[in-house]
């Protein structure tokens, strides 16, 4: 499903092919100076011959590939395959390891590092002899970061995303990984399953290399880097070990040679009407909460402010479309693709889109669109038959969240959408798992679980707890959802009444700091709501008695994270990185 049509047409301002003396990596190789002279010897040394890069564009491939991350796993072979293209086009490929951020092992969260790999990635690019990239990743935090690194230097660059594992499998039933993992831990709470099953589950649920092949936070950042049009057509939902994600990868090493020839930079693929896009699209999809995050992040680092306002605003005009879970009721990543995957989608909604603007690989969206088909209306529906009437993501505003609140809605249960219960509250993740099964709680189905000092600076990091675990009890009884609140994060894959991203956060004094257990909370996702039903008088009271917890940190890197990260409604990035401002290009000679 990738594209193999040629690039954008050349211009007077951008002609067909660079002269050498025009690349940027000629102020390392090109020049007549010591310093150039002692760069090509230490090439020699590399055992590169003069023919092989001289003149020749020079493509960074910046590859998160390690052995401790299964949704990267492949990477090392696929860098190969984007070599090859890159090869092929007349450049010279450099690969780079960088950063690996595995959803499933780095704690406390990867979120306390997307932005050290989206400023080692900028540091990368600025510092070293490259004239474009080439950005491998996909598992949750590894593809804003990598965008938002390669934004503030600007580079002509093409994101690979690392596609989706193969289908789970378990007793003649399909697994969604993530979500399937959520819904039989309960059952195994309930005492519905014992240990042989789970046994059979860790065997089971993720069969393959790739990101969650759900439409969890991993393959929400990829089609959105897809919308955004920093990939190959179709490049964002093509299973990890399909040979078209080979291919794919190949073109990909091909399109970074030819972006530089013609110039076209990420500044002029991530514009204000790309992240309109990206936001329709992750809405249509019906995917995380966590892209708007990301999305405001990613948005900030390319010059354009995106706001929680503007999620909400475009929230209310495009329906869910795909029907893939956990939002969806039945199909995973790979129905996704062979359904006519991202363009498939979006040619169902070109009336919502900028079709105008341009892509790495085409002069316009609509170029790229045009023939684009959906071959399962099940899969990908027709408009006049949604998942969802409006998007899969609402915005919340109250006196709990003065800054704002996200809530997937159409994954959690609809008696709950509008809802007024007694707080019962934890004031941190570790407490909530040792005490959650304590009956001398009294949690009730009506209870609002509450759980603070999980935000950016509180987790640390903002950690995917927002999926509260309920009461065994309550599992027992057969309720598997609740109101939850909190200033954490939720993973893709979850589902639930789950209330994420309160700001400011608990840990820095915000309202969420001074709920008491037995509060009233009041939850009206139609009216974008989010109420503490207690009088200001006596919220002043308490907050006049809070105190700030101390320093998570006393040096290090997280000295830095938390001196410097902002709220989750202004994307979480550091305020040195997030700011505008010029950073020259090295000295070469």
């Amino acid at each position: 499903m990738t594209s193999t049509e040629p690039p954008a047409r050349p211009t007077p301002d951008r002609p067909a092919r660079k002269r050498p003396e025009d690349l940027r990596s000629h102020q390392w190789y090109g020049t007549g100076g010591l310093r150039s002279f002692s760069h090509r010897a230490r090439t020699r040394q590399l055992g590169y011959l003069p023919e092989e890069h001289l003149g020749k564009p020079v493509i960074a491939i910046l590859n998160t590939w390690s052995d401790i991350n299964p949704c990267h796993v492949h990477l090392r072979d696929r860098a190969q395959a984007v070599k090859r293209g890159v090869w092929q086009a007349g450049g010279f490929p450099l690969e780079f390891p960088v950063a690996t951020l595995s959803e499933t092992f780095q704690k406390p969260t990867p979120m306390l590092y997307r932005n050290l790999l989206a400023l080692e990635t900028e540091e990368l690019l600025r510092s070293y002899p490259v004239d474009g990239a080439v950005l491998m990743g996909g598992c949750d935090k590894s593809t804003p970061a990598l965008l938002m690194g390669a934004a503030s230097v600007g580079l002509p660059a093409v994101f690979v995303p690392a596609g989706p594992m193969l289908p789970g499998h378990w007793r003649g039933e399909v697994l969604g990984s993530g979500t399937d993992m959520w819904k039989y831990w309960d059952d195994r709470r309930a005492g519905i399953i014992g240990d042989c099953e789970m046994g059979e589950l860790e065997s089971g649920l993720a069969r393959s290399p790739g990101h969650c092949m759900t439409m969890g936070t991993a393959s929400t950042l990829t089609a959105a880097a897809e919308a955004l049009g920093v990939t190959v057509p179709g490049a964002s939902s093509i299973p990890a070990v399909d040979s078209g994600h080979d291919r794919m990868a190949a073109a990909s090493g091909l399109r970074a040679v030819e972006l530089v020839h013609r110039d076209r930079r990420l500044s002029d693929i991530l514009t204000r009407e790309a992240f309109e896009d990206a936001v329709t699209t992750v809405l249509g999809l019906g995917g995380s909460t966590n892209a708007v995050i990301h999305l405001i992040a990613m948005a900030g680092r390319a010059g354009v402010r995106l706001t929680l306002d503007d999620f909400d605003r475009i929230a209310r005009t495009v329906p869910v479309l795909a029907n893939v879970r956990p939002g969806g009721d039945r199909y995973l990543m790979e129905d996704f693709h062979f359904a006519g995957g991202l363009p498939g989608f979006l040619s169902r909604i070109p009336d919502l889109l900028h079709l105008d603007r341009p892509t790495v690989a085409h002069d316009t969206l609509r170029e790229q669109l045009a023939g684009a088909r959906v071959h399962d209306d099940d899969v990908i529906r027709p408009r006049d038959h949604p998942v969802a009437p409006e998007g899969g993501v609402a915005v919340l505003r109250g006196n709990l969240c003065p800054d704002g609140a996200v809530i997937k809605h159409i994954a959690a249960e609809p008696h709950l959408l509008k809802h007024t219960g007694p707080a019962v509250v934890f004031d941190d993740y570790r407490t909530l798992q040792r005490t959650i099964d304590d009956p001398a709680l009294g949690i009730t189905a009506d209870s609002v679980l509450v759980l603070r000092n999980a935000g950016p600076r509180g987790g640390p990091g903002m950690p995917e707890y927002g999926m509260l675990p309920l009461p065994a009890h309550l599992l027992k009884q057969g309720v598997r959802d609740m109101v939850r609140i909190s200033d954490a994060r939720m993973s893709g894959t979850s589902y639930g009444a789950c209330v994420l991203h309160i700001a400011p956060e608990s840990y820095v004094g915000g309202p969420l700091a001074l709920v008491r257990t037995g509060d009233l909370i009041t939850l009206d996702v139609e009216a974008r709501t989010l109420r503490l039903d207690v009088d200001d008088a006596e919220l002043a009271r308490r907050r006049a008695a809070w105190t700030p917890p101390p320093a998570r940190f006393e040096r290090g890197y997280g000295a830095l994270y938390e001196e410097h990260v902002t709220q989750a409604d202004t994307g979480c990035d550091f305020t040195f990185l997030a700011r505008p401002g010029q950073v020259p290009d090295p000295y070469a000679g």
